[in-house]
């Protein structure tokens, strides 16, 4: 043996310990595609087959509350509860899984159980919730697959209210689990934990300059920082941070102080030692570990000597029980800062009684200070704030009341419509927030309705363009959206940009008749019209299909809709439709891809749309970038013919504008974008490209087309599912 071989590495050192890719490290500016490929069935140890929903049905749900229950009360010497009480920890576990959720692009939330990977398992804002989800593990050990851990992560937060006395809302399971981690979430540009705030905002004094579509403050916290601004007191500062980043999360101003005062009725802050010696985070922890992480080697490490947050203290008399113990506190007191053994500023009473102290964790004949955190003295000093709290601490009903509804609301944003929800506790009541849509007709003659739109007169593009634009809101982030309801002819939609509102209202002014006429919904109506056209536009290329169908969609109302909410929704770029509102600090193709994430779409159905989508004429207002062809309205495989076509060349010719001209002649043949362009110039899309401008591949290029667009069109009819 050449013994200058030996002890050499045997496999390619770094490329299988690195997240990062090598392509992006040598070429950092190329397109990342990864967004696209987030959650690929092989990544799933379940299988293809595996059906959540069926599982679910299998489920003794009141055997696993009875379990869960117990768990509450079953203190493990490993990591002991609070008090002999684990609700104020399995509460923080499923806050801090759902409260990731913003309503700018409906990532994050509780909705997937994303909190088991990196990196919000290895949050500084998280730290110990690794325990949390260890506690579980013989409760979703003996349930299997009949329950999965998003929902159980949820769960585990009710269960705990309930075992302290307070009466939910309600339940619902439906949650279903993601097996790695999601690289599709910007959680900001951050290089470093806690970074200070300044980073994200232009201003840290006016929050809402804060970097959309982020909420948190601060990379690696959930909500605020506890310790006020960039870490100083200042609770008036802090109101303000605390109102924005609660909107952001879809979250009122009673909301908010409900659940700020609700979430600190119950458990303690954890800082009673030094932060700076406890071990690496879960992701950076040794094998020996087995996935913990944060050890602690200060005496215990555990119970009282627990360090988390580094704040220590509990909020009220009575940690493990609902009350109105948190606005006594904190309104019967006066408040001074000191630090917490951790080196942590909080808020401590001037003078307090004895009895009125919580008592040690461990050691009931010890009583410690109670503590308050920044945000909890903003809802004492913000004028709108103590106002609410101080009609709450009058009202402890009314209080328990619309904590119960904020709770449900924060926990369940991210599941999508009531069609969706599971189970015993799921509460009868539509809240405005689900955005209900009623069901529709879904038995009527299909060939008679698609005869009558085909003699309106409208034109390919107008049927395509506005069943797209209908159906292209849907974010499968939050599964809010989509052409159900057809909330595309209500306000805020009907007033897009992005919608052309005054061809929107000519094609609506045709389609809604017709609806009325059938009996049937203006939502089915629009997406049949886009049905329609496309099959139009496959025959004027030599090809008859039939585009797939499923009747059943209903219309929503004004009063069902909560036009603030769907702000957010508006597209502010839409690559199919070849149209961007403004010019942003991200390349239009990345918008492109953002927009394909959001709407559940794969980089091959993206490439076939926009390639389809340009033949067809249905660039907004008309531009003719990228409209590769002397047939528009055939569905044809032209976009890709053309692009990959050497004899041509392709030249700048003004900010995202590029024209195409013949390589010999020299003369102008076609525009295009940098959205068009990408399909030619990003190696792995032009693989794709190719695919479909190949001479065999023309029949293919059509019915992968067709049945893209019925993806599109049915990601929000969950009811086919």
């Amino acid at each position: 043996m050449d013994n200058s071989q030996k002890g050499k590495c045997p496999v390619m050192h770094g490329a299988i310990t690195s997240s990062e890719s090598t392509v992006t490290d040598w070429w950092p500016e190329t397109l990342n595609l990864d967004i696209l490929h987030q959650h690929d069935t092989k990544t799933n140890p379940l299988g293809e087959d595996f059906n959540y929903q069926e599982e679910l049905k299998k489920l003794d749900v009141e055997a696993l509350k009875k379990d869960m229950h117990a768990l509450m009360t079953d203190t493990q010497e490993w990591w002991p509860a609070d008090w002999g009480h684990y609700g104020g920890l399995m509460i923080r576990m499923a806050w801090h899984a759902a409260g990731t959720y913003r309503i700018s692009d409906g990532r994050g939330g509780g909705n997937t159980g994303n909190q088991r990977f990196a990196p919000l398992n290895s949050w500084p804002d998280n730290v110990s919730l690794d325990k949390a989800r260890r506690l579980l593990w013989p409760i979703k050990k003996k349930y299997g697959n009949k329950v999965s851990w998003a929902d159980l992560l949820i769960l585990a937060g009710n269960i705990a209210y309930e075992s302290m006395g307070l009466k939910t809302f309600g339940f619902s399971f439906g949650r279903e689990d993601i097996w790695h981690p999601e690289k599709d979430i910007y959680w900001g540009a951050e290089k470093e934990w806690l970074a200070p705030s300044d980073e994200r905002y232009d201003n840290v004094d006016k929050p809402s300059t804060m970097e959309n579509p982020l909420a948190a403050v601060q990379m690696g916290l959930i909500y605020v920082n506890p310790e006020g601004v960039n870490g100083k007191p200042d609770p008036m500062k802090t109101a303000a941070q605390v109102r924005e980043t609660f909107a952001r999360m879809a979250m009122n101003d009673e909301e908010t102080a409900a659940l700020t005062a609700g979430g600190h009725t119950v458990g303690k802050t954890h800082g009673n030692g030094d932060a700076s010696i406890l071990g690496p985070d879960p992701e950076a922890a040794p094998v020996e570990e087995q996935g913990l992480g944060w050890s602690n080697p200060h005496k215990s490490g555990v119970g009282r000597y627990a360090v988390t947050s580094g704040l220590e203290g509990a909020w009220t008399t009575n940690p493990i029980k609902w009350d109105n113990g948190y606005f006594e506190m904190l309104f019967n007191h006066d408040w001074e800062l000191r630090k917490s053994p951790a080196g942590a500023w909080q808020w401590e009473p001037v003078d307090i009684k004895e009895d009125e102290k919580p008592v040690d964790v461990e050691d009931p004949s010890i009583r410690h200070n109670p503590m308050m955190t920044d945000a909890d003295m903003a809802m004492k000093v913000d004028p709108v704030y103590k106002e609410i709290s101080l009609k709450f601490m009058k009202d402890q009903e009314y209080f328990s009341e619309t904590f119960a509804r904020a709770w449900f609301k924060l926990t369940h944003r991210d599941m999508g419509p009531k069609s969706r929800y599971f189970g015993p506790d799921v509460p009868e009541e539509d809240l405005i927030w689900q955005d209900p849509v009623p069901e529709g007709p879904a038995n009527y003659d299909v060939d008679a309705v698609k005869e009558k739109i085909a003699a309106s007169g409208l034109s390919i593009s107008d049927m395509v363009s506005t069943a797209w634009d209908s159906a292209r809101s849907f974010r499968g982030s939050d599964l809010r959206g989509g052409a159900n309801g057809a909330r595309i002819r209500l306000a805020p939609q009907r007033d897009w940009e992005g919608n052309e509102p005054k061809r929107l209202a000519q094609v609506l002014s045709v389609l809604e008749p017709i609806a009325a006429e059938f009996g049937i919904s203006v939502a089915d109506t629009i997406v049949l019209a886009g049905s329609l056209g496309i099959e139009q536009a496959a025959k004027a290329a030599g090809f008859d299909v039939s585009v797939p169908f499923a009747p059943g969609r209903g219309d929503a109302s004004e009063e069902m809709t909560d036009a603030d909410s769907f702000a957010p929704l508006e597209p502010l770029a839409d690559g199919y439709r070849n149209w961007m509102k403004k010019d942003y600090v991200v390349s239009p193709e990345e918008l492109m891809l953002d927009r394909t994430q959001l709407m559940g779409l794969t980089a091959p159905e993206m490439t076939v749309l926009v390639g389809g989508m340009r033949v067809l004429g249905t660039n907004y207002g008309g531009t003719q970038h990228g409209v590769f062809t002397d047939n528009v309205g055939a569905l044809s495989n032209d976009f890709f013919v053309n692009l990959t076509d050497m004899a041509n060349t392709w030249k700048p010719a003004g900010n995202n504008l590029y024209e195409i001209r013949d390589r010999k002649t020299d003369e102008p043949k076609w525009t295009a974008t940098r959205m068009d362009l990408v399909f030619g110039s990003n190696s792995i899309l032009r693989s794709y490209a190719e695919v479909y401008a190949q001479d065999d591949n023309k029949e293919k290029f059509v019915h992968d087309f067709v049945k893209a667009w019925v993806k599109v069109m049915n990601a929000d009819r969950f009811d086919l599912k």
